[in-house]
């Protein structure tokens, strides 16, 4: 491992006094208020905060899903802010894999056709060999048994090993989970952040939304949300 810090990596995620606003009755609501972050490859990042500190905007906005109102985002050299909606739509599919609380799995497909939707997106693999890397990832997160299975036969656990399977189906950089132990018990949540923690190990960047303080030994960085304004961030430079 090097541990030379003289020189650090550039940032892999970068915004730059990002604001996102929303029209309410009074005029507008800012859920975001000039945020500034640097985020560096094989982080795992934790960003916490209460229900409206605007946790999930950051998220939506870091996987454009939403556009900043005003600042800029840079992933991996890649203004995503200047992006029309379909460059986004490309871009998300190849360099982000999300992970969702509610697993979003498309009920009528089986688990193997679900993880393999990102890739017959994206035709990042020929499509002769999709089954064989969506069976590959099912392997790996411990559920290949279930891959011909509906979702509404999978346990929760499983299911979101599943959606996570997903977010890997194209290797993505970059790895976003919003509350992905909600629905789960103690020990499942504890395998999937273990899972997670694992992915920044080899290389990933990892960046999840989560309200569970005690997973706090998965993470590296912990960055703390409140009122739109990043509290505190542990890995501030």
């Amino acid at each position: 491992m090097n541990t030379d810090t003289s020189n650090p990596a550039p940032a892999l995620i970068q915004l730059r006094a990002v604001s996102k606003d929303y029209p309410s009755a009074s005029g507008h609501f800012s859920a975001l208020k000039s945020i500034n972050i640097d985020i560096r490859g094989g982080e795992c990042v934790a960003v916490v905060g209460k229900s409206g500190s605007g946790k999930t905007t950051l998220i939506n906005v870091l996987t454009g899903i939403d556009s900043p109102s005003t600042g800029t985002l840079d992933i991996d050299g890649c203004s995503i802010h200047q992006l029309s909606q379909e460059e986004l739509a490309v871009w998300r599919g190849r360099s982000i894999g999300i992970v969702f609380q509610f697993f979003q799995l498309l009920p009528t497909l089986t688990v193997v056709e679900n993880v393999a939707l990102p890739m017959d997106f994206c035709k990042t693999y020929p499509a002769g060999k999709r089954r064989a890397r969506t069976l590959q990832l099912l392997e790996r997160l411990g559920i290949a048994d279930q891959a011909d299975k509906l979702p509404a036969d999978l346990s929760g656990g499983q299911q979101q090993r599943a959606a996570i399977a997903r977010a890997l189906a194209n290797d993505p950089p970059i790895v976003v989970a919003d509350e992905p132990t909600g629905n789960l018990d103690s020990k499942t949540s504890d395998d999937v952040m273990a899972f997670l923690a694992s992915l920044a190990a080899d290389g990933k960047t990892v960046l999840t939304v989560t309200h569970e303080r005690d997973l706090s030994r998965f993470f590296t960085r912990t960055i703390t949300l409140s009122d739109g304004h990043i509290a505190s961030d542990s890995g501030a430079r």
